[in-house]
């Protein structure tokens, strides 16, 4: 049994102190708004007044927080609390060169740091499901990649460079984020064209987007812009998706295509879809 300590108990970080006190541990939980901590106690979580409380004690402090600011501000309060041995494992989405401050911060004060950002929902992280990705100490990994592999379908370590984990899940969210906006912008063209969502979003499940990310992602990543679908086409299909939309908002589409209208003007437009990437490899 491990004693382990949840600061912020959002739905992420409610979720994995539930399935933490679940597997058998023993955790004590803090939330700055009070009531979201306390109703983990039907799961057996205990509830403190005080980040510094909360990890009293404690051999893993995991941090599931909004951004830098409630990181260094919460770590601040907890400071005093933290025991010299303690692994603080943090799950926030936070800006790479911000976390890798951090963490040559806290390693100077001799605190132990791995920055873990997860892709994960509740549902996932009460099942040990999803994704968790680890940057820091190989030797500190080590120490606690098994307590880690307990709350993850699959458990990626990146390397010791801090920042790593930081900078691939913006690189996840991007296309997370970046998919909701075009099936928004699809969702747009469907109900400008009478066509029901449904049907719009069903015919998505004929295109192979792992075959995309390994085509024309591969072909980003390399420089390779030799045409398989001109960029001057792409243009004029885009054109006719923002045609189709009419008055209706779009997400996505209208600033792809003033990045296709910039590359095309500066003579990429006989050259593949992939050029969209070329200042990226400049």
């Amino acid at each position: 049994m491990t004693n382990i300590a949840f600061l912020g108990t959002g739905l992420l970080g409610a979720a994995f102190a539930e399935a933490a006190s679940k597997r058998g541990d023993t955790v004590t939980a803090w939330n700055r708004s009070p009531g979201k901590a306390q109703a983990l106690q039907s799961f057996g979580v205990t509830t403190a007044n005080s980040p510094a409380a909360a990890v009293r004690g404690a051999q893993r402090v995991h941090l599931v927080l909004k951004d830098d600011a409630v990181v260094e501000e919460v770590l601040a309060a907890a400071r005093e609390g933290l025991s010299p041995d303690v692994v603080v494992i943090d799950h926030s989405t936070t800006l790479p060169v911000l976390t890798a401050q951090r963490a040559a911060r806290l390693k100077s004060a001799g605190i132990h740091y791995l920055h873990c950002p997860v892709f994960m929902g509740p549902a996932a992280a009460r099942n040990a499901q999803g994704s968790m990705m680890v940057a820091g100490p190989q030797a500190l990994f080590d120490r606690v990649k098994g307590d880690l592999a307990k709350m993850t379908a699959r458990l990626e370590y990146l390397g010791e460079r801090a920042d790593l984990a930081a900078v691939h899940k913006l690189f996840g969210n991007a296309m997370i984020i970046g998919m909701a906006g075009v099936v928004a912008d699809i969702l747009t063209i469907a109900k400008a064209s009478e066509v029901g969502a449904g049907d719009a979003v069903k015919l998505l499940s004929m295109l192979d987007l792992n075959a995309f990310v390994a085509g024309s992602g591969g072909a980003m990543a390399k420089g390779a812009f030799a045409p398989t679908f001109e960029l001057s086409m792409a243009r004029k299909d885009v054109g006719l998706m923002l045609q189709a939309a009419g008055a209706l908002p779009m997400a996505v589409l209208p600033a792809v295509a003033a990045r296709m209208d910039v590359l095309i003007a500066a003579g990429h437009g006989a050259k593949g879809t992939a050029v969209m990437a070329i200042d990226a490899l400049a």
